[in-house]
C-alpha cells in the first residue's frame, strides 16, 4: 500500500509551506497519522511535529446523454497537512 499519493501544490498550500513550514499531501484513504508521519520522515528526511488529516467524500456527477441520465461518483480522497520542524524544508521540485 502506497501511503503518499502526491503533494498538493496550490496557492494556499504553497503560501502555507513558505510561511509556516506546513506541507499538504494527498494520502491513501486507509492511512493513519502514524503511518503518514513515518513515511514522510523516511521519504524526505525531515522531522515531523504534527499531522492533521481530512477526509473528503465523493462528489456526485450527473451526465445527460442520448440514452438517458447517467449518475456516478468520484473517488473519496484524504488530505494530510504536515507540520515540519523549524529549519527543515521539503523541496518538491528538486527531482525535476
Amino acid at each position: 500500500m502506497s501511503i503518499l499519493i502526491k503533494p498538493v501544490v496550490t496557492e494556499k498550500a504553497t503560501a502555507d509551506s513558505e510561511l509556516n513550514n506546513r506541507y499538504t499531501f494527498l494520502v491513501n484513504v486507509n492511512a493513519n497519522k502514524v503511518e503518514i508521519k513515518k513515511t514522510i520522515e523516511a521519504t524526505y528526511g525531515v522531522s515531523v511535529e504534527k499531522v492533521r488529516t481530512m477526509n473528503y467524500g465523493p462528489d456526485r456527477k450527473v451526465r445527460f446523454t442520448k440514452t438517458g441520465i447517467q449518475h456516478g461518483k468520484t473517488n473519496a480522497t484524504k488530505k494530510a497537512v504536515v507540520d515540519v520542524a523549524e529549519g527543515d524544508i521539503i523541496d518538491f521540485y528538486s527531482n525535476i
